[in-house]
């Protein structure tokens, strides 16, 4: 092949890579005008600028690590100048309530934390309210249910009918008890009431503690029952009736925190939820067994709030 030829051949391939990083460049330079433009939109944040948080409460509270670790990097996090709690939850387990309430008693203690409530916020869920500087919630908010349920369930008969027999070995008399395999005896149930009572009398306290009301006064409310938002205005529990929007105006007027900062939720996803999605990551979790049967039927046996 002619000299010529071969220099030809290799300004074109020298041309079509030359074009081929233009084109990237292009390309990456778009993608970042467009990114910087979205951030420096009103909803937009650039890394570091000053910003309201805002923690999503939804479905069963549990003792969700990521949630407290998420907690613990906003409490850090100069650039966060408030909280917003949206809650919309029918409670969970004692110890969830109780990891939540705790983180964001830690978080109130160093920046403003407002309490939006709402369609439920019950059990579980008012109690991660209790931290909030403010409450706010819909008239049409249920919440309230202080109170502590612990259950199981008696399938004796059924074993026996089905000609099953459960032998069962235990160090004492209160190991194993409650049991599905045998009826619970007085003596049981005594002692599993007294640590309910326990476990009420400590939601009594952060009641107490949290809305500034006497304990005596807590006790006559938390019998279980529910209120709507307006009635547990009228009680105590619930410091206003409105929104995001109006927990955003008391933040600029009870802390000079403008309503126009951008809200920014905080993200407590797992890697496999924000990598896959939220149903991928279902349903991924759903085969390796999380959601199995036998966590709902272990679940009967843990405090529930």
């Amino acid at each position: 092949m002619p000299l010529d030829a071969d220099l030809l051949l290799d300004r074109r391939r020298l041309k079509r890579r030359i074009s081929f990083w233009r084109a990237l460049a292009v390309l990456v330079g778009a993608v970042l005008i467009f990114a910087l433009a979205g951030l420096r939109e009103p909803g937009g944040l650039l890394p570091g600028a000053a910003h309201v948080a805002r923690l999503e409460v939804t479905g069963f509270i549990g003792d969700d690590r990521d949630v407290q670790e998420a907690l613990d990097r906003v409490r850090r996090d100069d650039s966060v100048r408030a909280v917003l709690v949206a809650i919309d939850s029918p409670g969970g387990s004692v110890a969830g309530g109780e990891a939540l309430h705790a983180s964001l008693a830690q978080l109130a203690a160093v920046k403003p934390v407002v309490a939006v409530m709402g369609g439920t916020a019950a059990s579980a869920a008012y109690m991660a309210a209790l931290p909030a500087e403010r409450i706010f919630a819909r008239e049409a908010t249920v919440t309230g249910s202080i109170g502590v349920i612990l259950q199981s369930f008696d399938a004796s008969d059924l074993l026996a009918w089905l000609g099953v027999r459960v032998e069962m070995l235990t160090s004492g008399p209160f190991k194993g008890q409650p049991s599905p395999f045998r009826p619970l005896d007085d003596a049981g149930r005594a002692e599993l009431r007294r640590i309910v009572a326990d476990l009420h009398e400590q939601f009594v306290a952060r009641v107490a503690a949290g809305r500034e009301m006497p304990p005596d006064r807590v006790r006559e409310l938390a019998d279980g029952r529910i209120f709507t938002g307006r009635q547990a205005v009228a009680l105590g529990l619930v410091d206003a009736i409105g929104g995001e929007r109006e927990a955003r105006a008391w933040l600029a007027e009870a802390h000079g925190v403008p309503a126009g900062l951008p809200l920014r939720d905080i993200e407590t996803r797992s890697f496999t939820e924000r990598t896959f999605g939220a149903a991928i990551g279902a349903a991924l979790r759903a085969v390796v067994g999380e959601w199995l049967v036998v966590d709902r039927v272990r679940a009967l046996w843990q405090p529930l709030i």
